[in-house]
């Protein structure tokens, strides 16, 4: 048998086993960026304008930035982190305090992470069993679910609809679930919707967990960018929150630094001694410059406020030039995000059974990147991080979808 045959049947069950890499389905995004390429060559004078991107299009704040080139010529901070270092604690309990009003210990209920994917990918590993099960809302970000699947769990779809505002309907959860649910994830404002939760949604989410004794994994990456007046709304902010669960916070989104790589786990002190555990077995910590430079960003949020009047100010463009061409589109209350219901399709022309459908078409035909979902309902999702510099800009880029689909008459 040759090396590459015997290689083949090494690989483990949870990623495919003895198939992996002969997969011939396609994925959403892998599609995305072979039609995107497609389009590119099809079209080499037409600029793709690209509304997937789901993350910032700035780099982080200059004073930032000059803290990690300060930071990383020191030689104190060359050395491992391990699970953080206790002034990015600190600044972490001092931005919960100034920003959501809430009250954590610094050295016991919260440590650092390596990003919040890296968060949610390892905190399965502290809870789940074999046959466990983690709740997890959909359309969303699916990293928590995957993992448990790869430990032996079972993942339970929380479908968000539009009827009851993208919340999950926790009464519709079956009691046999309920009994061997161990983790409940929850992301607001949420990747894709825009939807923010409630005072009263959190309220009755306490509640919930502490009646089936679910820890609740809330991923707040967008916690902050909120807009006309909302409050940026922590969950550990509502009483009896901190007794049922995390809250996973990032430097990516709120301070534009993706690529940095660095969040937090905050909240039960149980909860996060079981996520430090497992996470000092996994890395050895974040670049301490980087800690140290992120300390500024936490310590001045303002910078976060001056972000989000740009995705405002966008969100105002965007959603009112295409409610003008017939969308069901709106501003959303938070993150970068626009969700809109697809049009069933175009008079003397194609029609729409998914959202995939609309999205293949929106690139292949007019240049457009959207992001399909089919999970509750067939809509896309739009970012507000397209590429652009400046309020003229924007508007450039906003008249030049509104010049692309003007032609177009779509059916409703």
């Amino acid at each position: 048998m040759s090396e590459e045959s015997y290689i083949q049947q090494l690989f483990a069950d949870r990623i495919g086993g003895a198939n992996f890499g002969k997969e011939t389905v396609l994925y959403k995004f892998e599609k995305i960026k072979r039609a995107k390429a497609a389009a590119i060559k099809a079209h080499p004078d037409m600029e793709v304008i690209d509304l997937g991107v789901g993350e910032p299009d700035q780099m982080a704040d200059m004073k930032v930035v000059n803290v990690l080139a300060e930071e990383a010529a020191r030689p104190e901070n060359r050395g491992y982190a391990d699970n953080g270092i206790q002034e990015y604690k600190d600044a972490a309990a001092r931005y919960l305090k100034t920003v959501y009003g809430v009250d954590i210990d610094p050295v016991n209920e919260v440590n650092h992470a390596i990003g919040s994917k890296s968060a949610l990918a390892l905190l399965p590993y502290a809870f789940i069993n074999p046959g466990d099960v983690t709740l997890m809302t959909v359309p969303g970000y699916g990293v928590l679910g995957t993992i448990t699947q790869w430990l032996g769990g079972e993942v339970v779809n929380l479908p968000l609809y539009e009827e009851n505002g993208f919340l999950p309907d926790l009464d519709a959860v079956p009691e046999d679930v309920c009994k061997h649910a161990k983790l409940m994830y929850l992301n607001y404002p949420n990747n894709p919707t825009g939807a923010v939760a409630t005072i009263d949604f959190l309220e009755r989410v306490v509640d919930f967990a502490k009646k089936n004794h679910i820890l609740v994994v809330y991923d707040a990456a967008y916690a902050a960018l909120v807009y006309d007046g909302e409050r940026p709304l922590s969950f550990l902010s509502v009483p009896g929150a901190k007794e049922v669960g995390v809250e996973i916070h990032s430097m990516s989104k709120a301070f534009n630094m993706t690529g940095w790589r660095l969040g937090f786990v905050a909240g039960n002190e149980r909860a996060v001694r079981a996520f430090a555990t497992v996470k000092d077995n996994n890395d050895s910590g974040q670049f301490k410059a980087i800690q140290k430079a992120s300390i500024y960003a936490l310590d001045h949020p303002e910078i976060t406020e001056r972000i989000c009047q740009k995705y405002s100010r966008r969100h105002d463009m965007l959603s009112q030039a295409l409610a003008g061409l017939g969308f069901k589109a709106k501003k959303p209350r938070g993150t970068f995000y626009e969700y809109m219901p697809i049009p069933k399709g175009i008079e003397g022309g194609p029609q729409f059974k998914t959202a995939e459908d609309f999205s293949q078409w929106l690139l292949t035909e007019r240049l457009i990147s959207t992001v399909p979902w089919d999970d509750a309902g067939h809509f896309i999702r739009l970012s507000v991080t397209f590429q652009a510099n400046g309020e003229d800009d924007d508007r450039r880029v906003v008249g030049e979808i509104v010049r692309r689909l003007s032609d177009v008459r779509f059916e409703f």
